[in-house]
């Protein structure tokens, strides 16, 4: 199989030359055809030579490739034109209707957001794929923007982590605690969590007196590694459900219960948190009062959450909740009126 970069994008564009019955392509019309794509989408270095072509052409050709009935035609004296011998035949079968294509567009503008991004080389090569097999072209037009913090330390490691949780491979990470001290474990990937524009791994870590469930924030790892070792299935926790009964990512301890948060908001606020609820349980309590409910087990997002509300919230109930929040006010009231 041909494994150099963007394969999967020469054998498409080779499969439109083949399937064109209106043109006959030598090899050095392939080769330019191929490369003037290539070009176009990422520059000199990613051009090809003949020899890659015709290794494209014997893959596409093999049955463990696509089994492809490409036929060379004399003409012109020794010269060759390529084609399929079968008309009907194509390496993609799938036609899509116009809403599917609508649909598609729109997914690859979404997805085009993130082109550029370092480390993101794997989704530009999937868009441009998708552009040049369904002939579908993202609006050039800057429509649509993410939230992203594309300076946030640990991205680089976002790919390698997502392909070692999909193929079950363990890994050896290097991190660096909230106090500085460095900790390098073995862990075994399950899930992928973000939130508040940090990244977060989830997985098993083997430690000395045995293994836990561990959150990792990406921009604390300094260093992955794959560990040549078996990888430990998950058979602990249900991600589809985990994070129900917190905000966040952060689980308190198992002391810490669900409880009925009341919240009281600010009219100028209330709507806004209406249209945008704070958690799945979001219950208006008293419309008239401004008065909303959450059910969850209280930690430092949820903390944080209500923080971000300032003087636009207040906490009701439960009475302890409320007392350990007004503490911290008073303490953060201290820093900027000590002086007054």
């Amino acid at each position: 199989m041909s494994t150099g970069k963007n394969a999967q994008l020469r054998y498409q564009i080779l499969d439109r030359c083949f399937s064109n019955f209106n043109k006959k392509y030598d090899i050095e019309d392939l080769l330019e055809e191929v490369n003037e794509r290539l070009y176009d989408l990422y520059g000199d270095d990613s051009t090809i030579k003949e020899r890659q072509l015709r290794e494209d052409i014997k893959f596409m050709r093999e049955r463990v490739g696509y089994d492809a009935p490409i036929r060379a035609y004399r003409y012109e004296g020794k010269r060759c034109y390529y084609r399929y011998g079968d008309r009907d035949f194509s390496i993609f079968k799938n036609e899509l209707s116009p809403e599917e294509i609508s649909n598609l567009r729109s997914t690859i503008e979404m997805l085009g957001r993130y082109r550029g991004i370092p480390n993101y080389a794997w989704l530009e090569e999937i868009v441009s794929s998708l552009e040049y097999r369904f002939g579908v072209k993202a609006n050039q037009e800057n429509i649509i923007s993410f939230e992203q913090n594309e300076g946030l330390r640990g991205l680089e490691f976002l790919s390698d982590i997502i392909d070692a949780t999909v193929n079950h491979q363990p890994l050896t990470v290097h991190y660096t605690t909230f106090r500085g001290k460095e900790i390098v474990s073995i862990l075994h990937p399950y899930y992928m969590k973000q939130f508040n524009n940090r990244w977060f791994l989830f997985g098993l870590e083997e430690y000395d007196g045995g293994n836990r469930i561990a959150n990792k924030a990406l921009d604390r790892i300094s260093k992955i590694t794959h560990a040549n070792i078996p990888f430990i299935k998950n058979t602990y926790i249900d991600f589809s459900t985990h994070f129900n009964d917190i905000i966040g990512v952060t689980h308190p301890s198992d002391d810490i219960k669900e409880e009925n948060i009341i919240l009281k908001f600010d009219k100028e606020r209330f709507p806004y948190v209406v249209s945008k609820p704070i958690h799945h349980t979001q219950k208006v309590t008293d419309e008239e009062a401004c008065t909303i409910s959450i059910v969850v087990r209280p930690n430092k997002e949820l903390e944080a959450t209500i923080f971000s509300y300032g003087p636009q919230v207040e906490v009701l109930s439960p009475d302890w909740f409320r007392i350990q929040i007004s503490r911290k006010i008073a303490e953060n009231y201290k820093k900027y009126f000590s002086m007054q």
